[in-house]
């Protein structure tokens, strides 16, 4: 599950996005546009800077925009930013690696081998979308879809 930092940051991020090119956003305008408390998205945003992702600016014009181009920044190396990884359980994950408490070796643990599987399909999509694609609010269903003619 995504931390509401994670979440937080993404949106973050989508808003810049959307103004890529116009300029620096102003922190209130970030916070009000994407409802995230203004205090925490200060040290989001400090922690974008620090990592290459957002530059700052400061003075009457200043704000934040994007350091990178949209089609640059991908929604796992956000995920991975902030969360350390993609994986649902501490002994899948590449960069944060854990052995689970309470549990079986993990040569012996096909639990283990789904979250590896789904780490390595969650992680292959989202290292392809990237701020710059065109998500929707809600994917389509396949009862949505017309059959071919």
């Amino acid at each position: 599950m995504l931390s509401q930092k994670t979440r937080y940051t993404i949106r973050a991020l989508q808003e810049l996005a959307d103004h890529y090119g116009q300029g620096s956003v102003r922190l209130d305008q970030i916070a009000q546009a994407q409802n995230i408390p203004r205090k925490f998205l200060t040290v989001i945003l400090s922690e974008l800077v620090r990592e290459g992702i957002v530059e700052s600016h400061r003075g009457r014009t200043g704000g934040y925009e994007l350091a990178l181009p949209p089609v640059d920044i991908r929604y796992g190396d956000i995920i991975r930013i902030t969360r350390g990884s993609v994986a649902l359980v501490p002994c899948a994950s590449r960069n944060a690696h854990e052995t689970c408490e309470h549990c079986l070796p993990e040569a012996n643990c096909r639990l283990r081998g789904l979250m590896l599987m789904l780490r390595d399909e969650t992680a292959a999509m989202l290292d392809r979308i990237t701020l710059a694609d065109p998500i929707m609010t809600e994917p389509p269903h396949e009862d949505d879809a017309t059959p071919p003619a």
